[in-house]
């Protein structure tokens, strides 16, 4: 392990992460002197947990509950349609950043567990469908519930109509587990990360998602800070607590299938293997995700020729969508 670096600074209410010309903001309230910084293995960034394990909250994506708190802070999210040609739903993966505020919370859903499982993460949810909390009551993975709400892990905020009025914050979830028993310290083995650095030639800078409205995702390559900036439904994605738009350094496009389980649910496959498509320094790079049948299996990205992907550090979002669902790469059709 790369020894750490020593920060002889005090921080106040906000601190900020540098990586390829951006600053990710990181709620903080402490005075801490002498803190200790290595890269945690989810984001290849450097932070002060580096060695615990992410809180991986499920979000809404329904416009109603747009725009959603400390989005832009999250240092992984995974996208998924959680009913079929209709609705997505998101999973932020937080570690690296304390936020004050994530929500709306909403429901979990059975294709997610496994995902979270193998980032080592928490599970943090409002309950589920009964496909989820048939999977969860079997204690397969560390969960908090806000059915249960154990400890107050989560609250709901006046003026907003159920069931988007559900929230949390880092802190309130960090201290159930303690309460609960839960492990901290992390598992995870983590990606294989590098700097990044800004594509020289010019080319295109708008990818295109083609979920069905309003989930419809695009995000603009900007030159200048090796980022991507997000949209959703044609509008800027925004964090609702700081007003930033959302911007990440790695997109990961998954392909796979799914289907219908009943009317208001969906099964997709998150297993076994199948394409992908890497977008990170202005470039895009095929490649094939692979995670095996046990629940804890790390989801992998490897490149044609066999190797595991090598990722710019920094902030990253996943989206998975059904083979055949349009992907637009500039004017190219991937």
């Amino acid at each position: 392990m790369v020894m750490g670096v020593v920060a002889p600074v005090v921080i106040a209410s906000v601190v900020y992460f540098f990586t390829s010309g951006n600053s990710f903001e990181i709620s903080k309230n402490r005075d801490k002197d002498n803190l200790i910084y290595e890269p945690h293995p989810l984001t290849g960034q450097k932070c002060e947990n580096y060695n615990k394990r992410p809180f991986a909250v499920m979000l809404a994506a329904d416009p109603v509950a747009r725009p959603l708190a400390s989005i832009s802070m999250a240092d992984v999210v995974v996208e998924m349609p959680v009913v079929k040609d209709s609705i997505n739903r998101l999973m932020a993966l937080y570690v690296c950043s304390e936020p004050e505020e994530i929500g709306s919370v909403r429901s979990a859903r059975h294709d997610f567990i496994p995902l979270a499982a193998g980032f080592d993460a928490i599970y943090a949810h409002w309950g589920g469908s009964s496909f989820a909390l048939k999977d969860l009551d079997k204690g397969i993975i560390d969960n908090i519930d806000a059915l249960i709400n154990p400890n107050e892990a989560f609250y709901r905020k006046q003026g907003i109509p159920m069931p988007h009025d559900g929230f949390t914050s880092y802190e309130r979830l960090k201290k159930t587990t303690e309460y609960l028993g839960y492990r901290l310290e992390n598992n995870f083995e983590g990606y294989k990360y590098i700097d990044g650095q800004s594509r020289k030639e010019d080319g295109a800078t708008t990818l295109v998602i083609n979920y069905p409205y309003p989930h419809s995702v695009s995000y603009i390559y900007n030159k200048d800070t090796n980022t991507y900036l997000r949209w959703r439904g044609g509008s800027p994605e925004l964090d609702k607590l700081t007003g930033n738009q959302v911007r990440t350094n790695v997109i990961v496009v998954i392909k796979t299938t799914s289907r219908r389980l009943n009317a208001d649910y969906n099964d997709v496959d998150i297993t076994g293997s199948g394409e992908a498509l890497v977008f990170q320094n202005g470039e895009v790079v095929p490649a094939r995700w692979e995670k095996e049948e046990a629940l804890s299996a790390k989801l992998k990205f490897v490149n044609e020729g066999g190797e595991e992907i090598t990722f710019v550090r920094g902030k990253m979002w996943l989206n998975y969508i059904d083979y055949g669902t349009q992907v637009i790469w500039g004017e190219k059709k991937l």
